[in-house]
């Protein structure tokens, strides 16, 4: 099964779907990839995903042998085993699918009918569908077959998340056992020839592990069987990443740009750097790739005394940019204006139940919300800002804990330990073991500074609670039989605020018409443009950071620089207005009405004190 030889997106989809949470997305690639879409699984809990594996393995009627915790290698052995079956998996579904006629109501018609009319492939089967029976036809036919693809099987790593696990005796692991080193050598050493994604920064020992595997690197003029993602928020992130991997002989796959805020999971705000300044500069620059990185490869084979493969000098990294895009329109003008490749589109599908594994209960919750339950709070344990449902049953469950006056969770997986406060051995700020003594010193439940603390929740293992129902309740729809339905647990969510406009459940074939722009707009017109929505999003962060700078001279600094790099972002969104024409379903003169409004906003504080 072929992945890529140059970059999937041109012959297959324009848009891949993202990494959503530890659970919203650990199966997405089982529900979609043989349709040629590309999506992306979370590596951070290993128990989930051994999980998951076992529910397919039920479903399907395959051996499943668990891991056990026990194992020296239990991590990385069951991310391993996960993407192994998932390759094998999806291969077997292509197959399949080649096998069929093309006839109404097959997954073969619907391959080539969620295909782009970009797509070579789509183009060749409209000209099949055009020719009368007869051989040509049957060859045409064959031929679309043979060269149908699957979508590519992703995972990511948060590449701060690297914690070294502890035992119980209170022994530290390693540093080469902590989390982001063993799920990189689950993915590297399965058979699943996708893509590693890095996400949130450089880790340097984590890329240093890289080199331990042959099969991120290019052999002759192929490209590396498994390639590298770097998800950025700007482009002097993806010089700094894409030099140091450069150095050990590695070439980037693709860049993907994300939005630091009009994005689902945490959000990273920036110092006033938005996204169409920050897409301007990667298509003003991205021709000088191949220069920029090429030397740095070259003098790392040479240095190995190994031959440098044919094709490093001509390899141009993908550009691809995700983050709060809702129409057709929008996706069009990031490829006419700014170059891209393909586009991430996240969150719309949490509505749809072919591609992604959220309970009944939550994907409706998902469906009613409106943008005043959908906010940006303190939730995450690691103290970075998350996108969050006021309504979920996790938010609920918070609430019923403390009213029963026991805040606080057991902490039964511990992905996310991080404080030392109170222990010598991290423990979680969500765990009821640290918000007990925390309480305690700060005065109990009624203290002010209570409500910071009880705001933390569970989320490496509420996030994967949702899958888990869903699938046990689809395994037992499918097999009809009394199936071992797994306890539900409150489910935390962390949509982008881009879902308010979406306000229904979706088939697959109605959100990929959506973006390529084959029906009318299932989001309403007043919905404002993503450059807008995001605009707006960093100067309320702005306005925080300025409010709670409480005359921290360092802080107010800071400040100060958002707020010139914003006012320098109206002005480049005022030129960029000046030349732009609306492009179908683009709110685009929302972003107009946005910029005097935001300007306003950001009006020098003696200004707006005057």
């Amino acid at each position: 099964m072929s992945i890529s030889k140059t970059l999937v997106y041109p012959r297959t989809h324009r848009f891949q779907i993202p990494v959503m949470g530890t659970g919203h997305s650990i199966d997405t690639p089982l529900r979609v990839a043989r349709f040629g879409i590309s999506a992306v699984v979370s590596l951070v809990d290993d128990i989930l995903i051994e999980q998951v594996h076992r529910l397919y393995a039920q479903r399907l009627g395959l051996d499943f042998t668990p891991v056990p915790a026990s194992a020296p290698d239990a991590r990385t052995q069951r991310i391993r085993n996960y993407f192994d079956f998932a390759w094998d998996h999806v291969r077997s579904q292509l197959e399949e699918m080649r096998k069929q006629e093309f006839a109404p109501g097959t997954e073969k018609t619907k391959y080539f009918e969620l295909l782009p009319s970009s797509s070579p492939l789509r183009q060749d089967y409209d000209r099949m569908l055009s020719l009368p029976a007869g051989s040509e036809r049957d060859a045409l036919a064959s031929d679309l077959s043979g060269r149908m693809e699957a979508g590519s099987i992703d995972a990511n790593i948060m590449t701060k998340l690297d914690r070294k696990p502890v035992s119980k005796d209170g022994t530290v692991a390693d540093a080469s056992l902590s989390d982001a080193k063993t799920a990189l050598r689950g993915f590297a050493l399965s058979r699943n020839r996708g893509n590693m994604i890095f996400s949130a920064g450089i880790n340097p020992t984590l890329y240093g592990l890289i080199e331990e595997f042959p099969g991120f690197y290019r052999t002759e003029a192929d490209e590396p069987a498994k390639g590298i993602i770097i998800k950025v928020s700007d482009f002097r992130s993806a010089m700094v990443q894409g030099r140091f991997l450069a150095k050990k002989g590695l070439e980037v796959r693709e860049f993907r740009i994300e939005s630091g805020l009009n994005c689902g999971g945490h959000a990273f705000a920036s110092e006033g750097d938005v996204l169409g300044p920050i897409l301007g500069e990667f298509k003003k620059s991205r021709g000088g790739f191949p220069a920029e990185f090429s030397p740095h490869i070259e003098g790392y084979f040479r240095k190995k005394g190994r031959e440098i493969p044919a094709g490093t000098r001509d390899h141009k990294a993908a550009v691809t940019v995700q983050g709060g895009l809702g129409t057709h329109g929008e996706q069009l003008r990031m490829f006419q204006d700014f170059g891209v490749d393909a586009t991430g589109w996240g969150s719309p599908f949490m509505l749809v139940p072919e591609a992604t594994p959220v309970d009944d209960h939550t994907r409706e919750l998902l469906r009613a919300a409106t943008g005043n339950e959908l906010f940006l709070s303190d939730a995450s344990p690691l103290g970075v800002p998350f996108n969050n449902l006021s309504t979920s049953s996790a938010a609920a469950e918070m609430r019923r804990l403390v009213e029963a006056g026991r805040p606080g969770s057991a902490c039964p997986k511990g992905f996310l330990v991080t404080n030392t406060e109170f222990t010598d051995t991290p423990i979680c700020t969500a765990a009821s073991k640290y918000q007990s003594q925390k309480l305690a010193a700060v005065g109990g439940l009624d203290a002010p500074e209570a409500s910071k603390v009880l705001v933390k929740e569970c989320i490496c293992h509420q996030l994967g609670n949702g899958a888990l129902a869903f699938l046990a309740q689809e395994n037992k729809a499918l097999k009809g039989d009394a199936e071992v339905v797994l306890s539900r647990g409150p489910v935390s969510v962390c949509p982008g605020p881009n879902i308010a406009w979406f306000d229904r459940i979706y088939t697959l074939a109605e959100m990929v018409d959506h973006i390529y722009g084959r029906i009318p707009s299932i989001v309403s017109p007043e919905r404002p443009h993503c450059f807008a929505a995001e605009l707006e999003m960093n100067v309320r962060e702005y306005h925080k950071l300025l409010e709670g700078a409480n005359g921290d001279a360092a802080i107010l600094t800071k400040a100060e620089r958002t707020r010139v790099a914003l006012l320098a972002s109206i002005d480049w969104y005022r030129e960029f207005l000046a030349g732009a024409v609306p492009l179908p379903d683009e709110n685009l003169g929302s972003l107009a009405l946005c910029l005097d409004a935001q300007e306003v906003l950001l009006a020098a504080p003696e200004t707006a004190n005057a």
